[in-house]
C-alpha cells in the first residue's frame, strides 16, 4: 500500500511573540518535513481572543519568515473555522460521542470527577444554566508508537477525563479544533513538545470517532528556563531577537541535539537550515532527551538577547 504523502504543520497559539521553544519545535517540524520530501504547513490557532494580543499573530509570522521557515501553503487561522468546528460538535452529539455538560469545576472536583448533573446521560438541567460541550471518552488502554519516545501507553477514563471541547464562554477548545484541522489538512505527522503527551491519548478517540486515523506522533523535550520552567509567555520567555535569525537556528539545532560547525554561527539563515537539512537525524533528539530538559536557552542566546 502507497504512503501517504508527508504533511506537517507547525500550529503556534498567538498568546505572543515567538520565543527559543516555539522556534525549537518549529524548526524540528520544518525539518522532519523537509527530509521526508513533504510539506510543512503553519496554523495559528486563534481560538481565545481574551488571551491573544492584537499585534501577536503578525510577530510570529514575521519571526517565521525572518528564520527562513516559510510554509506550503496559506497559512490556516482557526478563527475562521468556526462553522467547521460547530459542524464537528454537531456530528460528536449526534452520535453520542459528546455531551452538554452544566456541572462547574467545583462540583466535579467535590464528586471527584463524576458530574452530580449525571450530564453524560443527557439529563437535562433547570432553567438556562450554561453549559460546555464535552467529549464522551470511553475507557481505554490507549497505544501508539512516537516517533522518538518509542511505544506508548495512556490510561483514558470515561467521565474523569472528558475533554471539553466547546466551553461555557462559548470558545471552541483546542483539543476539538486541533483534531478537525489536521483532519481537514491531510496532517500525517505531527512534531510537537513533550508537554502535549499527556493530551494523546484523547485525541486519538476524537480523530477516531470523526472517522479519521489518528496522525504520527513525535514528542520532542520541551525547553526550560533557569527555574527548570517550560518556556512560555506565563514564564515571561523573552522573544526572540529577529536580527540574528541564524544564530537563533544554529542554537535551535543545539538544542535538537546536533552540532553544527561554529562557522555556522555567523552565516546566513539558508546555509544554517542547509545544515540542518542535510544532517537532520532524529535519533540525536533521542539521545541527548535527558538532558535537552535542561537546556537553558536563556543563558545561551547570543549577547544582543
Amino acid at each position: 500500500m502507497e504512503q501517504p504523502r508527508y504533511r506537517g504543520r507547525f500550529a503556534p497559539s498567538p498568546t505572543g511573540p515567538l520565543h527559543f521553544g516555539s522556534l525549537v519545535t518549529a524548526l524540528a517540524s520544518w525539518l522532519e518535513a523537509r527530509c521526508a520530501g513533504g510539506d510543512w504547513l503553519v496554523r495559528i490557532e486563534d481560538l481565545d481572543p481574551l488571551r491573544e494580543p492584537p499585534e501577536a499573530t503578525g510577530q510570529i509570522l514575521h519571526s517565521l519568515d525572518c528564520h527562513g521557515l516559510f510554509p506550503d501553503e496559506p497559512v490556516r487561522f482557526q478563527s475562521k473555522r468556526h462553522e467547521a468546528y460547530q459542524a464537528a460538535i454537531e456530528q460528536l452529539l449526534s452520535r453520542g460521542s459528546a455531551y452538554r455538560c452544566r456541572c462547574s469545576r467545583k462540583q466535579l472536583q467535590q464528586h471527584g470527577g463524576y458530574h452530580p448533573a449525571h450530564c453524560r446521560n443527557g439529563e437535562p438541567a433547570a432553567g438556562d444554566t450554561p453549559y460546555a460541550i464535552r467529549f464522551a471518552l470511553n475507557d481505554e488502554a490507549g497505544h501508539w508508537h512516537d516517533l522518538l519516545l518509542g511505544p506508548q501507553q495512556q490510561q483514558v477514563r470515561a467521565e474523569l477525563d472528558d475533554p471539553v471541547i466547546l466551553r461555557k464562554e462559548g470558545f471552541y477548545a483546542y483539543q476539538l479544533a486541533v483534531v478537525v484541522d489536521d483532519i481537514d489538512q491531510g496532517i500525517t505527522h505531527v512534531v510537537r513538545g513533550s508537554d502535549l503527551l499527556d493530551m494523546t491519548a484523547q485525541q486519538q478517540q476524537i480523530f477516531r470517532a470523526l472517522g479519521a486515523r489518528p496522525p504520527a506522533w513525535l514528542h520532542i523535550p520541551v525547553i526550560v528556563n533557569e527555574q527548570g520552567q517550560k518556556l512560555s509567555k506565563q514564564t515571561h520567555a523573552p522573544a526572540l531577537n529577529d536580527r540574528q535569525p541564524a544564530g537563533n537556528l544554529f542554537m535551535a539545532l543545539e538544542a535538537l541535539g546536533h552540532k553544527p560547525p561554529p562557522t555556522l554561527q555567523t552565516a546566513c539563515v539558508e546555509d544554517v537550515l542547509a545544515w540542518g537539512r542535510c544532517n537532520w537525524r532524529r535519533q540525536a533528539i533521542a539521545l541527548t532527551s535527558r538532558q535537552a530538559h535542561g537546556i537553558n536557552p536563556v543563558t545561551h542566546l547570543p549577547p544582543d538577547h
